[in-house]
């Protein structure tokens, strides 16, 4: 199954926009699946449901840093590769869709919002699977 059905499929589940993304990736890195959903639960919504950077994006960054994150303080070589990583995501996201800010993404939506977040991860997952060779 490609990651993109998998974190649809969490989505559908009644998980978040963010654990739907870290979770499905988190899961292949090493993080126990169960975890992976508790540590992203706090940015779906758009950041605790506040509408600011948008969940799919921030399970995005927490993929790259379990992958690149650094666990030295010294390691200045995977703190540069993690934020460049990142920036690049954020360039993608932001060349698709115009934005990464929740509010934004949802702004004049007349329907559920949930139907436009699949989109959402659909995207973010393509580039996580385009940036890291996934």
């Amino acid at each position: 199954m490609s990651k993109v059905q998998e974190a649809l499929d969490c989505f559908k589940e009644g998980f978040s926009c963010s654990q739907a993304v870290f979770a499905t990736y988190a899961k292949e890195l090493g993080m126990d699946y169960e975890t992976a959903l508790k540590v992203s639960q706090a940015f779906g919504g758009g950041m605790g449901g506040m509408k600011r950077e948008c969940g799919v994006v921030t399970g995005a960054y927490m993929v790259i840093s379990l992958i690149h994150g650094r666990t030295r303080a010294e390691d200045a070589e995977a703190r540069l590769k993690t934020f460049e990583l990142v920036k690049t995501f954020h360039e993608h996201f932001r060349e698709v869709h115009k934005s990464t800010v929740c509010g934004e993404l949802l702004e004049g939506y007349e329907g559920n919002p949930h139907d436009l977040c699949g989109k959402y991860i659909e995207t973010s997952c393509k580039i996580l699977d385009d940036l890291l060779h996934l």
